[in-house]
């Protein structure tokens, strides 16, 4: 399970990770969305459309236990991750799309999540305590605010922090790799495989369904690339710590299993899908001389 000591280190991640997030922030980031509404419902409806609805079909038809299921839907209700802009930056995607759809995911998630988890937790008929998981997401939005401060008040030190907390989003998968995996390697090699399959199809299933949505509404491939990232990639920090400020005991390490799973294994899916979109990107740049031919 997560010590106290992982807990306070976690706390303090999240804390840095988000504050990055408000550094990425200006007012006009927030008109520029209402100004693109399309962008804005195409995102929202991969986020809170897509992913919650993928979770629920992935806790009723695998063989799962109760607690996996509760982390499997708060996995699949949480906003997209900024690790999320930089596999969309290498993917050669629109990054500025990535991080406005990022930064609407997690203020409208505010009032969407406690929504979802309460509308879908009734449907699979479990038990989530709605109250706490309020209380956590208004308290991550408070360095959310400092670190829109930050940058208007000095845009040095507000990309400074920017870039630390996009760092950090790499830095937390690496802290549950050398943290909490060797201390529970039993627990995962007592899980079963539904475990594993729900864990990285919820990924997997978003980036399709994202993708497809975009293509769908005439995207361009370019805008539908970010939209797949955008979907398939969770804020698993942010999962986590959920989690751990919500849950307790044994309880707490089998809900905590998705999102540790999720986080490791997006990495490695996200990575195929930026070399398989680089390489489409390619083809197409090689072949466009041809048709002009």
């Amino acid at each position: 399970m997560v010590g106290p000591l992982e807990q306070a280190i976690l706390a303090l991640m999240i804390a840095v990770i988000m504050l990055g997030m408000g550094a990425s922030l200006t007012p006009r980031d927030f008109t520029s969305a209402l100004k693109r509404p399309q962008g804005l419902f195409i995102g929202l409806m991969s986020q809170y459309g897509f992913m919650p609805l993928i979770a629920v079909t992935l806790a009723l038809t695998l063989p799962v236990s109760e607690p996996v299921k509760i982390g499997l839907l708060i996995m699949g209700c949480m906003p997209g991750g900024t690790t999320s802009n930089i596999f969309t930056y290498f993917s050669k995607g629109n990054l500025a799309l990535s991080v406005l759809m990022t930064v609407n995911s997690t203020l409208f998630g505010v009032l969407l999540i406690p929504i979802l988890l309460v509308v879908y937790a009734a449907g699979l008929n479990v038990a989530i305590p709605a109250e706490n998981i309020i209380v956590t997401l208004v308290l991550l939005l408070v360095p959310v605010a400092i670190g829109m401060a930050l940058r208007r008040w000095n845009a040095n030190v507000g990309a400074l922090v920017e870039l630390g907390g996009s760092a950090l989003g790499i830095i937390f998968i690496l802290f549950l790799l050398v943290s909490w995996v060797p201390r529970n390697w039993g627990f995962l090699l007592g899980t079963p495989a539904s475990v594993f399959v729900a864990a990285i199809g919820l990924g997997l299933f978003g980036f399709l369904f994202g993708y497809g949505l975009s293509r769908l509404m005439r995207q361009t491939p370019r805008d539908a690339r970010t939209v797949a990232m955008e979907t398939g990639i969770q804020n698993g920090p942010l999962a986590v710590a959920l989690v751990v400020l919500t849950f307790a005991g044994t309880e707490q390490q089998e809900i905590l299993a998705i999102p540790v799973l999720y986080s490791l294994f997006i990495v490695i899916s996200s990575s195929l899908l930026t070399f398989w979109f680089r390489r489409i990107d390619a083809r197409s740049q090689q072949a466009l001389p041809k048709s002009l031919l």
